[in-house]
């Protein structure tokens, strides 16, 4: 338990982008206010927090807790309305800190803040949206301005710390390091019947190697589709894949692979799916393959350790920081042959695959909401007291 004897205080967060699904800002928004919230009512001495919404999510948000405020600001991300109407509600609610989960921070807001960076995804891996000149202006303005003059700046991962470090130029004492948690929804499934509905819909009928995630560039799908080639066609493995999330037509490449190598009907596109059977795709997979170029945390290898699914992962970024050295097989991402090589050595041993489970499991299990909000609401007193 934290007890906090600081005299009260007004602690703004920036929940524009906030969600209950599983994974994304959004959802580390709702985790962050849910345990700030909790922490704060244990504590002698309970500080008022204002939650800045925009529209659906200040209607739908409600509590009874007297410490807790909303204010309405209907500012998206990179609009206008950002830098002129926001600010003056910040003024307005005068906060004592106001924590920002992502780096769009109005580049005149100069009280105390602090502001956690996710990835420096934009900067390595700008990909097909980010194409115009005064996009990448922005963005590199508003995010170097951010990390500049916060009071302290969250990294969910030691590599995003470097990242931060190398790229933006903030020095290593301003940064701190608090990990993401994982959901407890996530759980291993002992009736396989649970999970029958999800794999009859998808028509999922063999064993099936699992990616879940979104369709960018450094997410890295046509080079694990190549690989899945290579499983099929030279070591004869008898698998489906199947691939989540919604089609991007900036990305074409995903499916063009997938024609130009005649794999349609052994690749699986399910779109988005359901929260439930997301939980099934994970249980019911053989083995969770990880391909990405770059990530700041990366949910998805922990998501499935905690499903008790073994992971094969890329070498690359926070993702051997994230899985732990021990819990997952690495393989160079940008080498197919390598991918395949990997997932053909762990296919075929069932005592490894046993031994990953086993230690994945225990693994994800030390990533926690609580946890994560313990650190983070000791981050903004201390942030406040200098």
């Amino acid at each position: 338990m934290f007890f906090d004897y600081t005299p009260t205080m007004r602690i703004g967060i920036d929940c524009r982008i906030f969600s209950s699904n599983f994974t994304g800002i959004g959802r580390y928004t709702h985790e962050l206010v849910k345990e700030l919230i909790r922490i704060n009512d244990q504590n002698k001495r309970k500080h008022e927090f204002v939650l800045f919404f925009n529209q659906p999510e200040y209607g739908k948000y409600d509590s009874p807790n007297p410490s807790v405020k909303k204010a309405l600001v209907n500012a998206k991300h990179y609009s206008l309305k950002e830098q002129t109407k926001f600010p003056r509600i910040l003024k307005r609610e005068n906060c004592d800190i106001v924590h920002f989960p992502h780096f769009n921070i109005p580049i005149l807001y100069r009280r105390p803040y602090i502001v956690t960076i996710h990835d420096l995804t934009l900067s390595l891996f700008p990909g097909h949206k980010m194409t115009k000149w005064f996009h990448r202006l922005a963005y590199h303005f508003i995010i170097r301005n951010a990390t500049k003059t916060a009071k302290k700046v969250i990294a969910v991962s030691q590599n995003t710390k470097q990242d931060i470090m190398n790229h933006l130029h903030i020095p290593e004492e301003k940064i701190e390091v608090i990990h993401n948690g994982i959901s407890d929804k996530f759980k291993l499934i002992q009736n396989p019947e649970e999970f029958e509905k999800t794999l009859k819909k998808y028509k999922i009928t063999k064993q099936f190697l699992l990616y879940t995630g979104v369709w960018r560039s450094h997410k890295n799908l046509p080079r694990l589709i190549t690989a899945f080639a290579l499983l099929r066609r030279e070591k004869n493995l008898n698998l489906q894949l199947v691939i989540t999330g919604k089609p991007d037509p900036h990305y074409p490449e995903v499916k063009q692979t997938t024609k130009a190598l005649n794999l349609e009907n052994d690749i699986i596109f399910t779109d988005l799916v359901e929260e439930d059977e997301l939980i099934h795709l994970y249980n019911a997979a053989h083995i969770y393959v990880f391909p990405s170029l770059y990530e700041g945390f990366g949910f998805p290898p922990l998501e499935s350790m905690k499903c008790g699914t073994p992971v094969v992962a890329s070498n690359r970024s926070s993702i051997p920081e994230v899985c732990g050295e021990e819990n997952a097989i690495f393989f160079d991402p940008e080498n197919p042959q390598d991918i395949a090589d990997k997932i053909e050595i762990l296919f075929k041993d069932a005592d490894l695959q046993a031994e990953l489970i086993e230690k994945g499991f225990a693994h994800a299990l030390q990533f926690s909401w609580e946890k994560m909000g313990y650190r983070t609401y000791d981050t903004i007193i201390r942030s406040v007291k200098k």
